[in-house]
């Protein structure tokens, strides 16, 4: 080998013959790791761990290991931006998550890009594949209703764009998910409403295009069984995630004979309708009907009576989906951070005598 040459790795399966340049490939089987984590070294990205990365420059330099100029070139197409895509109702939850990502990003020299969206829509997958490849982005948050999509999910996987899902329960690879839980506030909500010594208990879901709501529902049912209790079907109805749509179900829902003590709405944007339609009718809350809301967002704390709700983290979630994306994340602070959790406020109370 002449002074200078790069050494070669042997062809495989001979055994013989000339030996082939080592190629990213080689160089992520002999250290251990993925193509993605050599990239990462190779480009000086800061989020690979020390040991990791010495371990990966070790093998570099024994196999005298090169980047492909051509090859990198391609690569460094792709811009320094990621993109939010959405399809929600609810703008205090997109606000929400697009601080999070931003604070996921910070120090990192990456921007962000949101995509708002209508899966309803017949060019639904063409424009989001538009909104990539024109942007060239490194990848991709996708949130409710849209992460739950399976099409999307082979869209990104057909045109090599890195993604993580935020969904209420794991529909991918670990690499690919932040898991919510929401089935876990459900069952917490129920449980605070029969301890409350309530019987007659409604529920308000989302709409079915958004898994969040049938686990919403899901983990609420399982709680009340839990307690010898059931969500009878007169006291059921399904909602938009919209204030609107929360005054519409109320309304008939207190119109019942017997009307329901409690209501358990699937966020709080619905909850805050429900309070509406009890004060338009003369139902005095927490007196003669408990709300319980889904998300914590800033309206639970501005209503009257304040909004008792299961606090998701939404920007803490987006904070942790971006991390994920770029391979700096810590799991196991990400478990206990975005699971749900019961915030008792004034809109709840005990079941009222007489």
């Amino acid at each position: 080998m002449a002074k200078g040459e790069a050494p070669q790795i042997e062809d495989q399966g001979t055994g013989a013959g000339p030996r082939r340049r080592p190629t990213i490939n080689d160089i992520a089987r002999l250290a251990g790791v993925s193509k993605k984590t050599v990239s990462r070294v190779i480009n000086a990205s800061p989020y690979v761990q020390k040991e990791t990365r010495e371990r990966i420059e070790a093998v570099i330099a024994e196999h005298g290991y090169a980047p492909d100029p051509q090859a990198r070139g391609l690569a460094f197409r792709r811009s320094f931006l990621i993109g939010l895509v959405y399809d929600n109702p609810n703008p205090q939850y997109v606000v929400n998550m697009q601080l999070g990502l931003l604070d996921g990003m910070k120090g990192s020299g990456f921007e962000l890009v949101v995509h708002p969206c209508n899966r309803a829509s017949d060019t639904f997958l063409t424009d989001l594949r538009g909104f990539i490849e024109r942007q060239k982005l490194f990848g991709v948050v996708l949130t409710p209703s849209v992460s739950e999509d399976e099409r999307v999910a082979a869209l990104m996987g057909a045109i090599g764009c890195e993604y993580v899902r935020v969904a209420s329960v794991s529909v991918d690879a670990p690499q690919h998910m932040i898991e919510t839980r929401d089935r876990l506030g459900g069952e917490a909500a129920a449980g605070h409403l029969a301890d409350l010594g309530h019987r007659r208990i409604a529920h308000i879901s989302g709409p079915p295009s958004f898994r969040s709501s049938r686990e919403r529902r899901e983990g609420f049912e399982a709680g009340l069984a839990a307690r010898g209790l059931k969500l009878e079907p007169q006291y059921a109805r399904e909602g938009a995630y919209t204030f609107e749509s929360g005054i519409a179900c109320a309304a008939e829902l207190l119109k019942l004979s017997p009307r329901p003590t409690a209501i358990f709405a699937g966020n709080d944007e619905m909850a805050a309708g429900v309070l509406q339609a009890a004060r338009q009718m003369g139902v005095a809350a927490p007196g003669d009907l408990s709300v319980v809301g889904f998300d914590d967002f800033e309206i639970a704390r501005r209503l009257w009576p304040s909004l008792t709700t299961i606090r998701t983290p939404t920007r803490e979630i987006g904070r942790l989906a971006v991390q994920r994306l770029m391979g700096r994340d810590d799991e196991n602070r990400a478990e206990k951070d975005r699971l749900p959790v019961l915030v008792v406020r004034e809109s709840s109370g005990p079941l009222k005598a007489g």
